[in-house]
């Protein structure tokens, strides 16, 4: 392969690594909401839950993160027990205790739950997260009286396809079923779901480091493209 040819070939691995470039709305942190579910078949508590995932690169610490509902209000209630939440991880927020989450889901304690929360998740509600600086990190707004609506419960809402993260379009989930992408299973009281662990996956978007080197590889093929024209 001569220098021309290598040049180009590194041309269009540069135009490659520019399409990893996530179609959804990625947030600093590139931690999202991937699971919900707002009512259990339990009929004398909810047993909701709510499912935070880090699809980024590098751990996050969560102390001082919080999560309210349509309030908005930061530091509403908080995620510091969380910790430091590794790479693919997923956590778990639920208004029952974390033990009996466990025992209903066949979860073990590898899994990191937050039980007895509040305030309540209702029919048509919203999620909140925020960062320890208090800004927002992930919003999903949500109904089943709407259009396009879906309604989470016995059966949790989770992400369509990737490309929904973080948009904040509750017209691009759908409702979980046993076997499904996300490899959703019943509870021990009928509920469906995949509390816990996620199969979503993102492209890794290039550092500013590499941009740089990606815009002087295509400069380099431009300048080589006009020398041999010239030539």
């Amino acid at each position: 392969m001569n220098a021309i040819n290598k040049l180009i070939a590194a041309g269009v691995l540069a135009a490659s690594a520019f399409t990893a470039v996530p179609a959804f709305a990625a947030n600093a942190y590139n931690v999202y909401i991937t699971e919900w579910n707002y009512q259990s078949r339990v009929a004398d508590e909810k047993g909701e839950y709510i499912e935070l995932t880090n699809l980024g690169q590098f751990d996050v610490d969560f102390t001082y993160w919080s999560y309210d509902d349509d309030s908005r209000q930061s530091f509403t209630f908080d995620l510091s027990d969380f910790g430091i939440v590794k790479v693919g991880e997923s956590v778990i927020l639920t208004e029952i205790s974390a033990d009996l989450f466990r025992t209903r889901w066949g979860l073990d304690d590898s899994v990191k739950i937050i039980g007895d929360f509040n305030p309540n998740l209702g029919r048509a509600d919203e999620i909140n997260i925020y960062d320890a600086d208090e800004n927002l990190v992930d919003r999903l707004t949500y109904g089943d009286n709407t259009i396009g609506g879906i309604r989470a419960r016995y059966n949790s809402g989770i992400p369509g396809s990737v490309d929904v993260l973080g948009e904040n379009n509750v017209h691009g989930w759908v409702l979980s079923q046993v076997g499904d992408s996300e490899g959703s299973w019943r509870s021990t009281v009928g509920d469906i779901g995949s509390p816990g662990q996620t199969n979503l996956t993102i492209a890794a978007v290039p550092e500013p480091e590499t941009y740089a080197l990606l815009l002087a590889g295509l400069g380099l093929v431009g300048f080589a493209a006009r020398r041999r024209k010239a030539a």
